[in-house]
């Protein structure tokens, strides 16, 4: 499984393979800005790297449209830490996947800004790591389980401009399609019974992986 990455790289190349002179390979680098959807936090508060390879491909005959596939190496998760009373609770988690975007762009000539929409594949090859804790008894998540499902399927949105010559700036946006963690607990204080104990009441949430990246781009 570990391969699995490679292998959909490989395949995805071949039908490029007969149009090798219209093709232009590039290598990424950049920061991406994430959120766990579901984990009852806000903002894009945790950011990690991003980087990788990939390869465009002309499909038409005026240059303005084409296809690409890339293997990416980012990092994603969930960040709030501080005072638990303008925070629910304290998360520090970092995942890391395997990702492998197919994408259709669209080339506006006169402006320069490449256009492009697709879908992602994303392998996980490094579970949730970090810190999470509460002092709070009013909003406690259940820490029993933090494994992620292994794979992530997910659209994206993709916009990068030439800053100069092959060096180019990208923006990307990306959404998970089906949950990366199912059923994740919460239990939240709704006050004491008759003898003094505390109630509680729990719910669970499916969570997505959400991400902005910003990345430097050098296309050959």
């Amino acid at each position: 499984m570990k391969r699995l990455p490679a292998i959909l790289l490989f395949i995805l190349l071949l039908p490029l393979s007969g149009q090798a002179q219209r093709i232009h390979a590039f290598v990424s680098a950049g920061v991406t800005a994430n959120q766990i959807e579901g984990d009852e936090l806000r903002n894009f508060k945790h950011y990690g790297f991003s980087g990788g390879v990939g390869a465009l491909a002309s499909i038409s005959d005026n240059g303005r449209w084409g296809l690409s596939v890339e293997a990416l190496f980012n990092q994603r998760g969930s960040h709030s830490t501080g005072d638990t009373r303008n925070y629910l609770y304290r998360l520090d988690l970092t995942a890391s996947y395997v990702d492998i975007p197919v994408m259709i762009h669209w080339q506006d000539i006169r402006g320069g800004m490449l256009f492009g929409a697709g879908l992602s594949y994303g392998r996980l090859v490094e579970q949730p790591h970090g810190r999470m804790g509460y002092d709070s008894l009013f909003f406690m998540p259940d820490t029993s389980d933090m494994s992620f499902v292994p794979s992530d399927f997910a659209v994206v949105l993709d916009a990068r401009f030439t800053i100069w010559r092959g060096l180019q700036m990208g923006f990307r946006w990306q959404y998970s399609l089906l949950p990366v963690k199912r059923d994740w607990v919460f239990y939240q204080y709704t006050g004491v019974d008759a003898n003094g104990n505390a109630r509680y009441t729990s719910h669970a949430n499916n969570c997505y992986n959400h991400s902005i990246t910003v990345r430097l781009l050098y296309q050959f």
